[in-house]
């Protein structure tokens, strides 16, 4: 029984994101937490960007916010995303983590140490190597590791590093992502 599904991406994964969100019901049980890397300025405009293409309510995550089935909940520009508790998200302006800010890694590793086994945790594109350590994290926690084939990725970097640092249940294609988060029951 899964509890929460996160995400990571970096460029080239806005179109995937959309493309995932499109796809998932309105009636999607569990809550879905995005960090994604964007400049500062362009990043507070993707709850607004994705709620275009999602049936699910889209937040930008505030500190102590509670966590909720069935929503998205996007990192903030400049802050690292954790899970605090099942129910709670925390902020924190700690240092950035693989030269970036909110951090794949913080959020993977937070969420994993809360949900372990619970979780399903997802790699698009991007060009950089954070994610690396947080699969690793929730893979050696019991949770559900699925990676973005780097064949389908525009930027293959984060995907790659990832897929050769740990052996990760699922390497495939967009299409394959939606089926596995579409088949999901909470």
């Amino acid at each position: 029984m899964y509890k929460l599904v996160v995400i990571g991406s970096s460029a080239g994964g806005i179109p995937l994101l959309q493309n995932i969100l499109m796809a998932l019901p309105k009636s999607y049980p569990l809550p879905i937490v995005i960090v994604s890397h964007l400049p500062s300025t362009s990043f507070s405009h993707l709850a607004q960007l994705l709620s275009r293409h999602c049936l699910l309510p889209v937040n930008t995550v505030f500190d102590k916010a509670e966590i909720i089935p069935g929503q998205v909940f996007i990192a903030p520009s400049g802050y690292h995303l954790l899970i605090e508790t099942q129910t709670q998200f925390a902020l924190s302006i700690d240092p950035p983590v693989q030269s970036v800010r909110p951090s794949i890694d913080v959020l993977f590793q937070s969420a994993a140490e809360v949900f372990e086994k619970q979780l399903i945790a997802v790699i698009l594109s991007g060009a950089n190597r954070d994610g690396v350590q947080g699969i690793a994290t929730v893979k050696a926690l019991g949770g559900l590791t699925i990676v973005l084939d780097p064949k389908f990725a525009e930027f293959n970097i984060m995907p790659k590093a990832v897929i050769q640092a740990t052996e990760v249940e699922y390497i495939v294609n967009l299409e394959e992502i939606i089926a596995l988060l579409q088949a999901v029951k909470e």
